[in-house]
């Protein structure tokens, strides 16, 4: 009795301890992917912060608790408690999240609405996106692959709270980079975004 306790606690203990390994190779692929992509279009500072949340307690216990390899595993921990503490953590602290900006309205109006969003984070939020659709979609991975993941999620029921101009904006970068490919898009949000500070009339921040 005493020896199977025994080995099924060094089993627990090492099958945590290799998805801890590869949920950390994983957020740290992602990461670096998301970094490159940042420096290529001159978002320098934010390439090297990107997602350092998720090395935190709180959101990596959750990444290694429902690690599963092809999929977020907020998705999973949302799936089997109907919410996911580490993504609450994660959005609240990381602005290249469309759900970071959301708040209430004006006037005593407690509607919450998506706010405008300025640019720098609209761009990190595209290279965010095309990093993750790497990671999980491996070779399966097209250069419209993050275009079509962002019209299904258009798609889903219920209103997104998404500030129509800023999501203009990461739409026609999405589709830059469908219709063009990685290496000009990447140099036309380089230059007719980031080096011109691009902003929209309602955002006016870049």
């Amino acid at each position: 009795m005493r020896a199977s306790t025994s080995a099924g606690f060094r089993m627990g203990v090492m099958g945590s301890l290799s998805k801890g390994w590869h949920h950390f190779c994983t957020i740290t692929h992602h990461k670096l992917l998301v970094m490159r992509h940042c420096f290529r279009v001159g978002l320098y500072w934010q390439g090297l912060i990107h997602d350092l949340s998720k090395y935190s307690l709180t959101e990596f216990r959750v990444g290694v608790q429902y690690y599963q390899g092809n999929r977020s595993p907020n998705t999973a921990e949302r799936a089997d408690i109907g919410y996911s503490t580490a993504w609450m953590h994660h959005k609240g602290r990381n602005k290249h999240h469309y759900e970071y900006w959301i708040d209430m309205k004006a006037n005593r109006d407690a509607t919450f609405e998506g706010k405008p969003i300025p640019t720098r984070y609209v761009v990190e939020m595209f290279c965010d996106r095309v990093a993750a659709s790497k990671v999980y979609q491996g070779s399966a991975y097209k250069d419209d692959s993050s275009l079509n993941y962002f019209k299904l999620e258009q798609s889903s029921k219920g209103e997104i709270l998404f500030h129509p101009e800023s999501k203009q904006l990461l739409e026609t970068m999405l589709t830059w980079l469908a219709e063009d490919g990685e290496k000009i898009a990447f140099a036309r949000i380089k230059h007719d975004i980031v080096c011109v500070r691009y902003t929209t009339p309602s955002t006016r921040k870049f």
